[in-house]
């Protein structure tokens, strides 16, 4: 990652006026995405700027749960600033962020400091709801599936997704 390619990316917002699948969930979802006071001041207290680029996709059913959040902390706390590259346009990036070594699962958050060097990345989705996926939630046909994670989603409001991003970040700067 550069300076230019991060700055050519698409803002969230710029993202969410091409999205073409699922477009009034992508918007309602954005609407209503909403980040608690003691996350922001979590954010706010981790040093330095961040520059964050989210691989995704616009028929992802977890891109659609955890982006807005995402952009929402970003947009709340000032030291994060989070920009939209597409999966399929980007297989360099996608492919160094495989989940489990294997899978070009989205959406992928990758956080760079500011000269741009890599310091964590966080995807697909929360580990909770990930493990359950990939155990149990496998034995189920796919619309049961599907169905039992955008419930968790519902219930979550995209808390565990921000607290693990900010669990890196937090040891992307102790690390320092």
């Amino acid at each position: 990652m550069n300076r230019e390619r991060f700055h050519g990316a698409s803002t969230f917002s710029e993202y969410l006026e091409t999205v073409g699948k699922n477009r009034e969930l992508w918007h309602a979802l954005a609407r209503r995405a909403a980040v608690d006071e003691e996350t922001r001041q979590r954010a706010r207290a981790i040093p330095d700027r961040w520059k964050v680029i989210a691989l995704t996709e616009d028929w992802c059913g977890d891109a659609i749960n955890t982006l807005p959040v995402f952009d929402r902390l970003a947009e709340a706390v000032g030291n994060i600033e989070l920009r939209v590259l597409l999966r399929d346009e980007n297989p360099d990036l996608m492919d160094a962020h495989l989940t489990n070594g294997t899978s070009r699962s989205i959406p992928v958050l990758i956080i760079y400091d500011e000269s741009f060097r890599e310091r964590g990345w966080w995807g697909p989705r929360p580990a909770p709801i990930q493990e359950w996926v990939m155990t149990e939630g496998m034995q189920l046909d796919p619309a049961d599936r599907y169905r039992d994670v955008r419930r968790y989603y519902a219930r979550d409001k995209g808390r565990t997704a921000l607290d693990e991003f900010l669990r890196i970040l937090e040891r992307a700067t102790a690390g320092d």
